[in-house]
């Protein structure tokens, strides 16, 4: 995902694939044919649940993924991606639910691909990645032991990755002014307006406010992992 410094930057880089463009290009670039389709929500990539059907004969595999085709800004830079991909099939191996991709039919995790739609006729970085089933966090009811769980996995996730994973492009994955750090969390501002006269909208700016205060005086005190767990403690 992109920094998204602005509205305006997100629309001119975000892929705008039919779901019949994307079928086809899950045949051209997988080798695979699509039986069923529907788009993701997503910020400024662009994302299709897929399920495939498989001749007889075929090789085994999994029956649905998530075609992901990234922003044209991203896609410039393959060294993050594959560093990301590669960081996804550690984890998998290390026992972790984490999205494996399905290699292009030349053997490769991601392929760049022209777009059909857009000016330019941007390029767009695709992978096609296993689908991991379950209900996002938003939609059910949370209680203390479910937040320890998410954060015992994230701790051991972490540590997992700072402890074997080792990558010549690893350093990529840390970007300063990458608006989905937590540590970030000032740079929201330019985002309020998204928000109108939405209910919730007094208490996110306060939450901001209090991170301002409370959290960023004292960040080079915390490991970058521990910021989730800072904020909790600031902020309650």
């Amino acid at each position: 995902m992109s920094s998204g410094n602005d509205r305006q930057a997100q629309t001119f880089t975000k892929p705008a694939l039919s779901e019949k463009e994307a079928t086809e290009l899950v045949d051209r670039v997988f080798g695979l044919k699509v039986s069923w389709i529907r788009p993701l929500p997503s910020y400024d990539d662009q994302n299709f649940h897929v399920r495939v059907s498989r001749s007889k004969g075929a090789a085994e595999g999994a029956d649905e993924y998530v075609l992901k085709i990234t922003n044209s800004e991203d896609s410039q830079e393959p060294d993050l991606i594959e560093a990301q991909t590669q960081a996804m099939m550690f984890l998998s191996a290390e026992g972790f639910p984490s999205a494996t991709p399905h290699l292009t039919k030349d053997g490769n995790i991601m392929s760049l691909e022209s777009g059909d739609t857009g000016p330019g006729n941007k390029k767009y970085m695709v992978r096609l990645l296993t689908y991991l089933p379950g209900t996002p966090v938003a939609k059910i009811a949370t209680n203390t032991q479910i937040f320890y769980e998410i954060g015992k996995l994230a701790a051991s996730l972490d540590k997992a990755l700072s402890e074997k994973f080792h990558h010549p492009s690893v350093k990529s994955l840390h970007r300063g002014q990458f608006i989905w750090n937590l540590a970030n969390v000032p740079l929201l501002d330019q985002y309020i307006y998204a928000l109108g006269q939405n209910k919730y909208r007094e208490v996110v700016e306060q939450v901001i406010e209090q991170f301002k205060g409370k959290v960023i005086p004292k960040l080079s005190s915390f490991r970058a992992c521990e910021y989730f767990i800072l904020v909790v403690i600031m902020l309650n």
